[in-house]
């Protein structure tokens, strides 16, 4: 995570500057969580089973999966849902503010 604590503040630029400015950065937030939904939802896709033949077959009863890590990538997967629901939200009351001027 960055650290923005020496970073002086953007008092010299013009409001409507500071507003693009901030609704870019959030564009570019959405779409890093996109991208990381997209890799969680790859991640989470099974891998495809080839039928083993004179064994069990795929689907049989005789398989059994012990999967420990898709619980927490769909804990993860939503906690980026709403992430991303909340920066629209930001997005969106961010260009209300800026037509209301």
């Amino acid at each position: 995570m960055l650290n923005y604590a020496g970073t002086p503040p953007l008092a010299a630029m013009a409001d409507s500057d500071s507003r693009q400015l901030i609704a870019a950065e959030l564009r570019s937030l959405i779409a890093r969580i996109d991208i990381s939904m997209r890799l969680i939802d790859a991640a989470m896709k099974p891998e495809e089973v080839e039928p083993v033949y004179g064994g069990a077959m795929a689907g049989s009863d005789e398989i059994f999966v012990l999967d420990d890590v898709t619980p927490r990538y769909a804990s993860a997967g939503a906690a980026l849902n709403a992430c991303r629901a909340e920066l629209g939200r930001a997005l969106q009351q961010l260009s209300e503010s800026g037509n209301a001027a």
